[in-house]
């Protein structure tokens, strides 16, 4: 366990690769998009 572990986070940022421990997306869509006007 530890850096050379590509099994866990920390491996995978040490590799520099990715993979379901260590998504690409990280940050998570929070705000929601504000509902535009309608044109009327």
């Amino acid at each position: 366990m530890g850096k050379g572990d590509l099994k866990t986070r920390r491996g995978k940022i040490f590799r520099g690769t990715y993979g379901k421990l260590r998504p690409r997306n990280v940050k998570k869509n929070t705000t929601a998009k504000p509902a535009e006007a309608k044109k009327g």
